[in-house]
Parts: structure tokens; sequence; C-alpha cells
């Protein structure tokens, strides 16, 4: 076993996929990883970047290969200066713009400088806009022996069709919640006392991230937790008709458009859930979305989430974080008996 699957053991699988294909000699020239944000897919492929640039991997003839971590190769790469390997990533528009992808193309025709190969990253494919979708399909449609490209894309969030086709698709699952217990515990062990959480709050960032680990660390060491607790204390009062819409969106602006997003599309999510007789995975949400489930059908929680979806797209032009959570609250209210709504 390796250290990426020492360290987070639910990436066992997926890494052994690269193992067996490094081993047999048939490693693609393009690689789509999906899975939800946090669960570490950024961590396994530059784990798959370290073992692919590796000089002299140990075990190839067992078929787990791994670097070892003391090459040239992996020196520079333990220095974040190998210059064969490249990552590119959505920029301030939030987008992966076209001029990225053509120097990743010119990346990938160009001969490597130290290693046998060179690797690419590209960190959430699915923020390409659609210029940079197309540049790519020219690197996908004529791929170099000596270029690997690992896509990285979170579930949920679409990729052109062309792209997906070209690539060999590899999901990272969301690890059990004792694996990520056991990882955040870790993690926090490791910081200041004055700095580590309390256990209420390591529980409460797990909930909110959905069980993946990478993005519970975030939320437990950071503001999201109190942001979130206001956004959706406004959100409960807004919907009871006690607060105007105005004042709701504020308490979502202060998160941020993503995290706003990913809120509403947790609730409209758990939202469905109910409707189809399970459980909410926000259970501080359930009380409420169980009232809503029992007064809606279950196509008004696929409306909801197709909102997100239009409001995320369009956050790739600069929308107003604000304009967009009084749209979508307004959204939400429409779900209430009239006599609840706010006037």
């Amino acid at each position: 076993m390796t250290d990426i699957a020492l360290e987070m053991p639910w990436l066992q699988k997926p890494w052994q996929v690269i193992q067996n294909q490094l081993a047999d000699g048939r490693l693609p020239h393009a690689l789509m990883v999906n899975g939800e944000c946090g669960v570490g897919k950024r961590a396994w492929a530059d784990a798959v970047a370290g073992l692919l640039l590796c000089a002299a991997p140990l075990d190839m003839q067992s078929g787990q290969p791994r670097a070892c971590g003391q090459c040239r190769q992996c020196e520079l790469l333990a220095a974040s200066s190998h210059p064969d390997v490249r990552v590119f990533s959505p920029e301030k528009s939030r987008m992966i713009r076209v001029d990225q992808i053509r120097s990743l193309s010119a990346f990938a025709v160009s001969s490597p400088q130290v290693a046998a190969r060179k690797i690419a990253i590209i960190d959430r494919a699915d923020q390409l806009n659609i210029n940079a979708a197309n540049a790519l399909l020219k690197t996908l449609e004529e791929p170099v022996p000596d270029f690997v490209l690992l896509l990285l894309q979170e579930s949920g969030r679409p990729v052109l069709p062309t792209i997906r086709s070209r690539c060999q698709m590899l999901s990272i699952p969301v690890p059990s919640l004792e694996q990520s217990e056991k990882w955040l515990a870790g993690r926090i062990s490791s910081l200041d006392s004055d700095r580590q959480p309390a256990p209420e709050l390591l529980a409460k960032s797990l909930m909110l991230a959905g069980n993946a680990p990478r993005l519970a660390l975030e939320y437990a060491t950071g503001e999201f937790p109190a942001l979130r607790d206001e956004a959706f204390e406004k959100f409960r009062l807004f919907m009871k008709g006690q607060v105007a819409v105005g004042e709701a969106a504020r308490a979502f602006k202060a998160l941020g458009l993503e995290d706003t997003l990913w809120l509403f599309e947790g609730w409209a999510a758990d939202l469905a859930r109910l409707c189809a007789g399970g459980q909410a995975n926000d259970h501080e949400a359930g009380e409420m979305l169980s009232f809503l489930a029992g007064i809606n059908p279950a196509w008004r929680a696929h409306d909801l989430l197709d909102k997100v979806r239009e409001a995320r797209a369009a956050g790739a032009y600069n929308v107003n974080p604000e304009l967009e959570a009084s749209r979508l609250l307004i959204a939400w209210q429409e779900l209430m008996p009239a006599k609840r709504r706010a006037s």
C-alpha cells in the first residue's frame, strides 16, 4: 500500500487502478477523475503525478509500483519545482480560460525537460469555459505518447460529452464516517491546542461537508459554519415571512456565491430525498424541509436544483451574489402556503 492510500484509505482502489495500468504499460492519455468536493481528488492526482514521473518506481514486478522518493524526479516534486508537471485551475473569473488551455497544449507537445513523460492536471475540468473546452478537444484528439492529462471533476458539475468521451473515467468515493473521523482527528491533532475546534464543531463540519473530510477540515478551521448558521436562520425566518428577502439575501452574500449555491443545492437535494421517503443529510434543516416535502410534489425540489444550476452557470459572468440569493430565496418561498409568505 502506498503513502496516499495509507493516509486516505478510501483512495486505495482508485490508486490501485493507476498502479496496475503503470505496471501493465497501459496508461491512458487522459483520465477524468470524478468525486465530491473535499474527498481528496487533488491529493490523489498529485500522488499519481509523483508515481508517473519517478525515475525508478519500486515494486514494479509486484504490480503495485510506488515512487521511490529519492530520485531527482521525486526530489523536484517534493520541492514543488518539477518542470514536467503543470496544474491548471480557475482564476479570478472562476473559470479556466482558453489561454490557459493553449498553454497546456503547448506543454503537451513539448519535449520533457528532465523526466520520461509530462503530466498536466486540470483542477476543476467542470469549470472550463466553452472556448477552453473546445481548445482542449484538439489536444485530446491528438494524444502525445509522453503526455498524461488528469482532469478533476466535481460530482454533479457537467463537462462537455465530447471531452468525457475522449477520457477514461475514474471515480473517487466518499469515505465512510469512521474513515472521515479518523483522518480529521489526525489533522486536528497536529494543530496548536488553541486552534483545535471543539468535537461538536468537527461533527457539524463533517455533516455540512457531506462527510468529505478535506472539506470538513476547511470548515472546522474557518468561518463557514458560523456564516452558514446565520444564513440558515435568516432563510428560516424568511420562509415564515418574518424577514424581508433583502435581509435574508445579505446573510448569504457574506458566504459568497459558491458557498451560497452549495447550501441551496444541498437543501434542494435533501428536499428531493424527503419527498421520496428518505432522510435529510442536513439534519438541522430537516424539520423545515420535512414540512415542505409534505405539502409539495417532488418535482418542485428538482425545479429548485435546476435554478441552482442556472445560477452556477451565470456565475461565470460575475453575477451579483446577493441578487442570485434573492432569486433563489423567492423560488424557495413559493413552496410555502400563501398565508405564510412575506408580503
